[in-house]
């Protein structure tokens, strides 16, 4: 499948009037088809089970470069996968396109195929501890978006927890920064953990909770707050049945 093909198809999808509307949502200065998620979710499905990886890997390549809004999102999708034999080529793809992050629907859709590939290695988290100190905003941001699979994780094993304290720490350092974006990721990262570590996300708030904007310290502690009250409720259950 060449890329004029992969467009050819993507544009069948287009729903009128909706492609003005996302790029006023998106913010885009480029070229916006107006194609739904749903539709490029049905599209990544089939192609992923058409096209060999080297045949994907050189379409996202091309679909990327097209710089067409939802041919970069389609481009994520096609790589999104937890298990790649031989992901080497995948991954250097998907890193060499985080210094073109400028928009977070693009971005979040790489940053979800690079948490894959960095599950299936997790020696690559030194790579994207690089990205921690990066000048461009997106890539300090992808840092912790591409590494929420650790917060997410149930029983993690030691060294997956030697692995989620570096990206809490990355987390902490990233509080003083005052861009939205930036502390909506560390919202994100606090918020999902503390669904399966609630004491860290709570000294985590402890400590970084004044310094967070207001919006971020109040998604961050969603379900912090949600526990407290059930666990308050049950208290006052046993109390009157006592």
């Amino acid at each position: 499948m060449t890329c004029d093909d992969a467009l050819e198809a993507l544009r069948t999808h287009i729903e009128p009037g909706r492609a003005e509307q996302m790029a006023a949502y998106h913010k885009q200065s480029r070229e916006v088809l107006g194609v739904s998620n749903v539709a490029l979710n049905d599209l990544a499905k089939s192609w992923r089970q058409q096209l060999d990886l080297d045949a994907r890997v050189s379409l996202a390549a091309d679909l990327w470069q097209s710089n067409i809004f939802e041919a970069r999102i389609l481009a994520a999708k096609l790589l999104t996968q937890a298990r790649i034999k031989e992901d080497e080529a995948v991954w250097q793809l998907l890193t060499s396109w985080v210094a073109d992050f400028d928009s977070w629907a693009i971005a979040d859709a790489v940053a979800s195929a690079i948490g894959k590939r960095l599950q299936a290695q997790p020696a690559r988290l030194e790579e994207i501890s690089e990205w921690t100190t990066s000048e461009h905003m997106w890539t300090r941001r992808a840092a912790l978006v591409s590494t929420l699979p650790w917060a997410k994780l149930a029983n993690p094993k030691p060294a997956e927890l030697d692995q989620r304290e570096q990206i809490v720490a990355w987390a902490a350092s990233y509080v003083p920064d005052r861009n939205w974006f930036i502390q909506k990721a560390v919202a994100w990262w606090i918020r999902d953990l503390s669904k399966h570590d609630p004491d860290m996300s709570h000294a985590f708030l402890l400590q970084h909770g004044e310094a967070m904007k207001a919006f971020a310290r109040k998604e961050a502690a969603k379900y912090l707050r949600k526990s407290a009250q059930q666990g308050a409720a049950a208290s006052s259950q046993e109390d009157a049945a006592s």
